[in-house]
């Protein structure tokens, strides 16, 4: 463990008219130390500026001193289910950052935690979170595990372990030789879906000046698209989703993702294992979506398994891709178990949250249209220039990789990055022992005047003004940051662009209704009702 350094620095923020934008200044300890806070007293809101004066003394204050939302954690619980806070938990951050400031406390249940959203912190956090990082357990999944004698793969595990399992998968799934060889199986299946898309829109839209136009809800066939792009990456197979009778197991695979993230989030913050002993409904639904998803993945991982034993040694040699799965087996270096264990993560991990985000997508670059034709026209031109290369046409159109940023900025998948400095830290200007588990806020983050000009604004353009600017790195942390980043952040990120290309090079979108989407929170944040989108034939 590293030494406390001897000089503290804390940036402050000078205020100004409202609404202005004054830069963060690295002051001294010795010089000037507040807090950046405000808190409640007595049911009112203190004034960040009476607080500032207090905080005069040149002291850091206690951790019991960061503000808090209130100190029992079942008295907040119980807010928490009568007030439905669960499903909008990202408006609750949202609006407590308004009140509290920039740092503050909330214990729900069983659960503590400290939040923060400002990059100058989570700049600060992960210097302190070691050579193994650590998040926040899902002690529901893991339990799954242990009740069901599964081993766990990275997502679940903690130190030395986690290390050693994670660096062979970085190999198959983030390192840019393992890009280079799955995004011609990202392509053919985007490629397939508009095909798909492009029939549907003859067969079933209307007709408007001799162009073909349909409007429809996509989420379906996104979660179709997104289960079959992560087959076709780890199993290194096509499981025919696009046809008019997809099969009925994997219509229950993405049934079963959606009731285990549907389910996850109140067993975070109850007994877990009281449940399971009482046998509650709760917990008897959250365990049988996890066997279903197990089960999808070991009929999986069987048929892989015997391919490889038929002569798909002999087709890698020829340099045909086998899929992650068929990587992992072939260099043996992780056992059946500990592979069954990552692949299933992979799997579960890899539908809602590439399928929803397309959504949002979608839905902005169609009320979005000049932004739309801006990132279609660096489209066309980078697809005429890279002659049916995929990972060419991707880096031409940096546009593509900035729609993304911008829409997992707006509304990020999963709401919050957790981390537990291994070091005594200082954020805010607080006191935070090793050990605490700290949130970081993304719905907040993104949204923030003080993090982002104008905000609420769609403006891919935004990650290419400021890319390489010092201090940028810790805007855009949809898939995390560090060593414990999103371990198939690559697939995602790879897969939406692909698909949004290959939608923008064959329609016109728009959307019967510009009006802004109200979301929902079920352990990752989607749309209350899926959006309608207008898909014109180009």
């Amino acid at each position: 463990m590293r030494c406390m350094p001897t000089r503290v620095t804390v940036r402050v923020r000078v205020q100004g008219t409202c609404g202005s934008r004054n830069p963060l200044r690295v002051i001294p300890r010795s010089t000037l130390c507040v807090t950046a806070a405000e808190s409640v007293v007595d049911g009112k809101l203190e004034g960040r500026k009476e607080v500032r004066k207090r905080g005069m003394d040149g002291q850091v204050r206690g951790f019991e001193e960061i503000p808090h939302t209130g100190r029992n954690g079942w008295v907040n619980l119980v807010k928490f289910w009568r007030e439905d806070r669960f499903r909008q938990l990202h408006k609750h951050m949202d609006r407590t950052f308004n009140a509290l400031g920039p740092i503050y406390r909330e214990h729900l249940g069983t659960q503590s935690n400290v939040n923060i959203f400002l990059p100058s912190d989570v700049s600060e956090l992960f210097l302190s979170e070691g050579l193994h990082p650590e998040r926040m357990t899902l002690e529901p999944w893991a339990t799954h595990r242990e009740i069901r004698q599964h081993s766990k793969g990275v997502f679940l595990k903690n130190g030395e372990e986690w290390r050693a399992d994670r660096l062979l998968l970085n190999k198959e799934v983030m390192m840019s030789s393992a890009v280079k060889r799955f995004l011609p199986l990202l392509d053919e299946v985007a490629r397939d879906f508009c095909q798909m898309l492009r029939m549907r829109v003859e067969r079933e839209g209307r007709v408007v000046e001799e162009k073909h136009s349909l409007t429809i809800n996509p989420s379906p066939d996104l979660f179709r698209f997104s289960l079959e792009a992560s087959c076709h990456v780890i199993y290194g197979e096509r499981i025919g989703l696009f046809s008019s009778s997809p099969s009925l197991e994997s219509q229950k695979f993405i049934w079963a993702v959606e009731r285990m993230l549907a389910t996850t989030p109140p067993l975070l913050y109850l007994p877990h294992r009281l449940l399971l002993l009482i046998g509650a409904p709760l917990w008897t639904q959250h365990v049988t979506a996890w066997d279903h998803i197990f089960s999808h993945a070991d009929a999986r991982i069987q048929r892989g398994y015997q391919r490889l034993g038929q002569g798909s040694e002999a087709g890698a040699a020829r340099g045909h891709y086998t899929g992650v799965l068929g990587q992992l087996l072939e260099k043996g270096q992780l056992s059946l178990d500990l592979i069954k264990a990552n692949i299933t993560e992979l799997m579960a991990g890899g539908v809602d949250t590439t399928a929803v985000p397309l959504q949002f997508a979608l839905f902005e670059l169609g009320r979005n249209p000049e932004v739309q034709e801006q990132v279609r026209q660096q489209v066309r031109a980078s697809w005429a220039q890279a002659g049916g290369d995929p990972q060419k046409a991707l880096q031409g159109a940096p546009l593509l990789k900035g729609t993304v940023r911008e829409i997992l900025r707006l509304y990020p998948v999963g709401i919050t990055v957790q981390r537990r400095p291994i070091r005594d830290i200082i954020l805010q200007n607080y006191h935070v022992p090793a050990g605490t588990m700290i949130h970081v806020c993304l719905y907040h983050l993104g949204r923030s005047p003080e993090v982002f000009e104008d905000p609420q604004r769609f403006d891919p353009e935004r990650w290419s003004r400021h890319e390489g600017k010092r201090g940028e790195g810790f805007r855009s942390l949809a898939f995390g940051f560090g060593a414990r980043q999103c371990v198939g952040r690559r697939i995602a990120e790879n897969e939406m662009q692909l698909l949004l290309m290959h939608i923008l090079l064959s329609f016109r979108l728009s959307v019967p209704s510009s009006e802004d989407l109200k979301t929902t929170y079920t352990f990752i944040l989607q749309p209350e009702t899926p959006p309608q989108i207008t898909f014109c034939k180009l």
